[in-house]
This record gives structure tokens, C-alpha cells and sequence, in this order.
């Protein structure tokens, strides 16, 4: 099939778009990784407690997820759909991301929750009118094959970076605000307030200097949550890469979970200034690991772009899924103290992270075109949207799940301003099957499910093509091809 030269992306359009990333993905990752710490040992909140309010603000997410898909269908604005989201909503998403880690120092476990719970309520709102419009603009930008691979590794390159400069520098800051006599929380703000303000920097930066392509005559019919999610799930290859999604995602998000706690309980046994030295240099414990893991993630992503282009993409996802599986075998079994190990298994999984970042999402944008060739429709909102609404229900899951586990193995909440802290066994042990075992599980149906899944590099094309030939009947209706 021969392309359009317009298919073809110059390299600031994919530098700019990609670079809107930082946003989502350094309050994300941050989100992720810290906020259900921050709510058992900073805010002191009984495990079981905290999930309960976790599950609410992220199921309040998923509701307006589809919403906000559909109503970027709908706009239309001499700014393009997506863009004018970007515009409104950016600075209001880093003000709210402050907030959330502003809990006050109350004595009720209920006001506590009321507050944590309409503090995530507000960023994920911010966050859903900035991010579904963001992400819906990858199809629209082109519709090659490979300049969405190239779109989706430029996204995952600033991701990876965003997610590099969280892992390394907020647990510095937090580590550098307890040294110096402030409080954990106060660590936990000041970071929270640089990532909110990237986060606005850039997505500003997407709706200067980044246009629409693709238009569509008649905006799509409004309708129920229920009636969105049945329009996508009637897509048979939207099925299996929504499968391959979820629980690639959710694997990663048990692991950013529950990871801090591995780190600071099991590896560090308590220590919450625990040291790694990496070439001379000491650094927090959580920055040394989580650092290097994602610096190699970074450097992986050229051979995973490579490889997916010289084979397909889901080859190149069960190469990788099975050489992150050995990598969190392997992580169960690390002992105490014995960090240049495990540092050394934090550059392995980067390789492996790698593919979990950036392949599942390159597989998304095909889906489009079948769509499209049944529906006559381009609905790229829905589907993130619906994407988005799904994969939020199961992140939900997650923290809830982990956070029940954590209260019902024992895990206590350590005094406020003490830096050493010992938790039970069984506590450590269900943080280890976590973080390993039961992420290593989810890994595997994923990869499972991509060996199966019918939406290939070939059908891709002919699809596109029957497309182009519709398209043409309907400019030159008498004409033959």
C-alpha cells in the first residue's frame, strides 16, 4: 500500500507531541508509586481504611474517563477537538496535584479519608479533561503504521524520562526535607508542586505548536456509559489489545505500589533513610533502583521500536514479558541489605519494563481502522475513553486489594517522626509475593493473550487500504479502482 506523504510526521510534530507526556507521566508515576505510602505512613491511615477511599476516587475516574472521550469527539473549535482541553485544564490539573498531598494534620481517620478522597477525585477529573483528549490525538495525527509506532516511542521516551526524573528526585527531596527538619509531607508537597507545574509547561506546549489533521463531517451521537463501552467492546481487536492492556498496566501499577514498601521494609528493614551508592555517589535507597531501572528502560527503547518493526509488535511483546517474568522470579528471593544485587536486577527489569511501555500502547491506534471500515466512523475518543474507564476500574482494584492485604497481614503504621520502623513478618512476605509472584502472574496472561491476538502489521494495512478506496468512491464517485 502506498502512503500519502502527508502520513508522514516531521520530527518537531513527534518531538512536541511526545513531550506532552511529561506531564501525565511524572504526576503518574509520582501518584503511583508514592501516594498509597504517603497515605498509611505520612497521613496514618489504617490500610483497609485508605483502600476505601482509594477505590472511590479512582471508580469516580473511570465514570468521567468515556464522558470526557465523547465530548472531545464533539467539539469543534477553529483550535482542532483535543487541543482547546489542553489549553483550559492544564494549569488547574498542577494546582489540584498540590493538593493532594496537603492532607491536614486531623485526628479523624474519617475527615482524613473524606479529604484524600476528594483531593484524588479533583486531580483525576484535571487529569481525564487533559489526558483523553492528549492521547486521542495520536490516530489523528497520521494513519501509518509506523509513524504511530514512531508517535507512540516518542511518547514513551518522554514517559520513561518523566517517569527517571520522579523515581530519582522525589525521593531525594523527601529524604533532603526530613534531614533538614521539615516534615515528610512538606518533601511530599515541594515535589508534587515541580511535577504539576512540567506537567502544565507541557501540555501548553502540545496545543501551541501541535495541529489536527484528521476531521470528521458529522460529530457522533451521544450516548450512555453503558452504550460506549458496548460500541468497543463489539470490536473484536479492541478485546484483545484491551486484555493486553489491562493487565500489562495493572502488573505494572501492583509493582509501583507496592515496590516502596519492598524497598523501605524488606530490602532497608525499616530504614527510611536508606543509602545506595552508585559510582561514588549515595543516594535514597528508592532513587538508586527505581533510577536505574528506568535509565535502562530509557536506553531500551530504540532496540524495542527496532525489533517490532523488523518482526511485529507482539513478538517483540513476548520477548519481553517473559524476560521481565525471570527478572521478578528472581526479585522474590533477593535477602536484605543485599542492594548490589538487586541493583543489578533493577538494570535487568528496565530492559523488560521497556516492552511494557511502549508496545501495548503502539498496538491501540490500529484498532481505529477497524472501526472504522464497520462504522464509517472515526471514534478515536470512545475508545480511549473506554480504555481508560476499564483500565481505571482495575487500577482501583489494585490499590484496593493491596491495601486490604497490607491490613489484614499485619502491617503497622509507624509512629510520625521516627526513621526506623520494623514490620511483621507476614507483612513482608505478602509484600514480596506482590511485587513478585502476583505481578509475574499478570504478565503472563498478557503475553498469552498477544499471542492470539488477530490485529497484525499486514491485516493493518489491507484495512487501511479497503478505507482509502471507500474514501475515494466518495470524492470521485465514478471513478474505478
Amino acid at each position: 500500500m502506498t502512503e500519502h506523504k502527508e502520513d508522514k510526521l516531521p520530527f518537531w510534530t513527534k518531538l512536541v507531541y511526545g513531550a506532552g507526556e511529561i506531564g501525565p507521566s511524572s504526576i503518574g508515576m509520582m501518584r503511583s508509586l508514592f501516594f498509597v505510602i504517603y497515605l498509611t505512613d505520612t497521613v496514618g491511615l489504617d490500610p483497609r481504611l485508605a483502600s476505601f477511599g482509594a477505590i472511590v476516587g479512582l471508580l469516580w475516574d473511570a465514570v468521567n474517563d468515556p464522558l470526557v472521550g465523547m465530548f472531545s469527539d464533539r467539539v469543534r473549535t477553529r483550535w482542532g477537538r483535543r487541543r482547546p482541553f489542553l489549553l483550559i485544564f492544564s494549569i488547574p490539573l498542577g494546582i489540584s496535584f498540590v493538593a493532594m498531598w496537603s492532607a491536614p494534620g486531623w485526628d479523624s481517620q474519617l475527615s482524613l479519608i473524606v479529604y484524600v478522597t476528594l483531593a484524588y477525585m479533583l486531580v483525576d477529573t484535571f487529569g481525564t479533561l487533559t489526558g483523553i483528549p492528549y492521547l486521542s490525538l495520536t490516530p489523528e495525527l497520521t494513519r501509518e503504521y509506523d509513524e504511530r509506532t514512531a508517535l507512540s516511542g516518542f511518547r514513551t521516551v518522554f514517559q520513561l524520562v518523566a517517569s527517571l526524573l520522579v523515581v530519582i528526585t522525589a525521593p531525594m527531596v523527601i529524604d533532603h526535607a526530613i534531614e533538614t527538619g521539615l516534615s515528610q509531607q512538606e518533601g511530599y508537597m515541594t515535589a508534587a508542586a515541580v511535577f504539576g507545574c512540567l506537567g502544565a509547561v507541557f501540555y501548553l506546549g502540545v496545543f501551541l505548536f501541535v495541529r489536527e489533521k484528521a476531521t470528521i463531517e458529522q460529530p457522533p451521537k451521544t450516548m450512555p456509559v453503558y452504550k460506549l463501552l458496548e460500541l468497543a467492546w463489539s470490536n473484536i481487536p479492541f478485546r484483545f489489545v484491551l486484555a493486553i492492556f489491562l493487565l500489562n498496566w495493572t502488573a505494572l501499577d501492583m509493582i509501583a505500589v507496592v515496590f516502596p514498601f519492598y524497598l523501605l521494609y524488606w530490602i532497608a528493614q525499616g530504614n527510611l533513610l536508606a543509602k545506595a551508592n552508585i559510582l561514588g555517589v549515595g543516594l535514597a535507597l528508592e532513587s538508586a533502583f527505581l533510577g536505574l531501572l528506568m535509565l535502562f528502560c530509557i536506553l531500551s527503547v530504540p532496540f524495542w521500536m527496532w525489533f517490532s518493526r523488523r518482526r511485529n509488535k507482539r513478538d517483540a511483546y513476548l520477548i519481553g514479558m517473559a524476560f521481565l517474568a525471570l527478572v521478578l522470579l528472581l526479585i522474590f528471593f533477593v535477602q536484605p541489605d543485599q542492594i548490589d544485587d538487586l541493583l543489578m536486577l533493577g538494570v535487568l527489569a528496565g530492559f523488560g519494563v521497556s516492552a511494557a511501555y511502549v508496545l501495548p500502547d503502539a498496538m491501540f491506534p490500529d484498532i481505529i481502522e477497524w472501526d472504522e471500515l464497520r462504522t464509517r466512523r472515526r471514534q478515536e475518543g470512545i475508545y480511549y475513553g473506554a480504555r481508560n474507564f476499564i483500565r481505571r476500574v482495575t487500577m482501583a482494584m489494585v490499590m484496593f486489594v493491596t491495601l486490604q492485604l497490607l491490613g489484614w497481614s499485619g502491617y503497622q503504621t509507624p509512629p510520625a517522626d521516627v526513621t526506623e520502623f520494623v514490620q511483621p513478618d507476614r507483612a513482608l512476605l505478602t509484600i514480596r509475593v506482590l511485587v513478585s509472584f502476583v505481578s509475574l502472574a499478570m504478565l503472563s496472561a498478557a503475553a498469552l493473550i498477544a499471542w492470539f491476538n488477530p490485529m497484525t502489521r499486514e491485516r493493518n494495512i489491507r484495512i487501511r487500504r479497503l478505507i482509502e478506496r471507500r474514501n475515494d468512491r466518495k470524492i470521485y464517485p465514478n471513478s474505478r479502482k
